[in-house]
């Protein structure tokens, strides 16, 4: 059900898409993420329901992402229709953090199964250890994940790169998601912890 959920708003996504060209760069990453997740689903037996859930729910995040190129979610707006209050009003926002939530939930959502993964891997592993290695996998694939999107934008004209990247002036755009992506990780810990002891 969850996949089949994601794969109908990767679809819905792609009704008269706003900006065809950048909403196909960040799809590739889609595309492979879920033949990957699938594949893994199918043949590892390792990865548990919530992992599996809590990864759907990421990538069905990342397609609504994706569809407005990340800088350009008006999830503001949403929340004023929805409930009257202004998330950018709050807290005085000046850029649009969709990103930074998505790049928060990518700690969040990948680290349960990073260290299902690494207990399958290395049975012997302690819950903190398996723990450490999902967190610095998470790290990892952040740091690589915005190496890829530098070597992205070098190949695009500099309008077209600031659209794909969506660092809204911010110099420290990189450093930031990759901060949030290992705060999300680490967040996770307690409830890792607990789910453990029960």
């Amino acid at each position: 059900m969850a996949f089949a959920t994601v794969l109908a708003v990767f679809a819905i996504s792609w009704v008269h898409p706003l900006w065809p060209t950048e909403q196909a760069l960040h799809s590739t990453l889609t595309v492979i993420g879920l033949a990957a997740l699938l594949w893994v689903d199918r043949r590892g037996g390792w990865l548990g329901n919530g992992a599996f859930i809590a990864i759907c729910g990421f990538i069905a995040l990342h397609c609504v992402a994706a569809r407005w190129l990340y800088s350009n979610v008006p999830y503001d707006a949403w929340a004023q229709a929805l409930t009257g209050w202004s998330p950018n009003a709050a807290f005085g926002w000046q850029r649009n953090h969709f990103d930074r939530l998505i790049h928060f939930l990518f700690g969040v959502c990948f680290t349960p199964a990073l260290l299902q993964l690494a207990r399958h891997a290395w049975p012997a592993l302690r819950l903190g250890q398996a723990f450490t290695l999902a967190v610095m996998t998470v790290m990892c694939a952040s740091l690589v994940y915005e190496w890829f999107e530098w070597a992205i934008a070098l190949a695009l004209s500099p309008d077209a790169a600031e659209a794909y990247n969506g660092q809204q002036g911010d110099m420290w755009d990189a450093h930031a998601d990759m901060l949030m992506a290992t705060v999300g990780s680490l967040l996770t810990w307690p409830l890792i912890r607990r789910s453990s002891l029960q």
